[in-house]
């Protein structure tokens, strides 16, 4: 069974997805969506982590509430920011110390930072353990470094016991 899904959940998330995306859950849908929850995990398999295991599964869902928000209010800022006066603009980079040692982990942190509009992970240089950010726009890069700290690393220490 773990050679033809040796993801089970991805399988089922990818299913649900494409049957959520179709825009009817027809027969041929769900054969599509089947046939793309096998094939993706079995076709992916080389580039996943070791077994991934969730320690606290509230923890997750309080940091998929924060991060859902987070993308909200960050597309109303940038919407502002963008339609505003160049000139008020300070794009810069951060550099974000990571107390995160597992990859996975730290790559899942650069992923929601890239999420939110208005930032962007550019590196994850592990042996400095550093990740590094672009942002629209930084007014106190100490702050905004914090802020991704508690905000987000601080939960997946939490969700994953890293």
């Amino acid at each position: 069974m773990s050679r033809a899904l040796p993801r089970p959940g991805l399988s089922l998330l990818i299913l649900g997805l494409w049957l959520v995306l179709a825009p009817a859950p027809t027969t041929g849908q769900v054969l599509i969506g089947l046939a793309l929850a096998v094939a993706l995990p079995v076709l992916t398999r080389g580039f996943w982590p070791g077994r991934i295991r969730v320690r606290s599964p509230v923890a997750a869902l309080r940091l998929l509430g924060v991060v859902l928000a987070d993308i909200v209010t960050a597309n109303l800022l940038v919407a502002r920011q963008v339609l505003g006066p160049p000139e008020r603009l300070r794009p810069g980079f951060l550099a974000v110390p990571l107390d995160i040692d597992d990859p996975f982990v730290a790559t899942l942190l650069g992923s929601i930072v890239s999420l939110t509009p208005g930032t962007v992970s550019v590196d994850i240089d592990r042996s400095r353990g550093v990740l590094q950010v672009h942002a629209l726009h930084v007014e106190d890069p100490a702050a905004a470094s914090a802020q991704i700290k508690s905000r987000y690393e601080a939960p997946l220490r939490e969700v994953f016991a890293c």
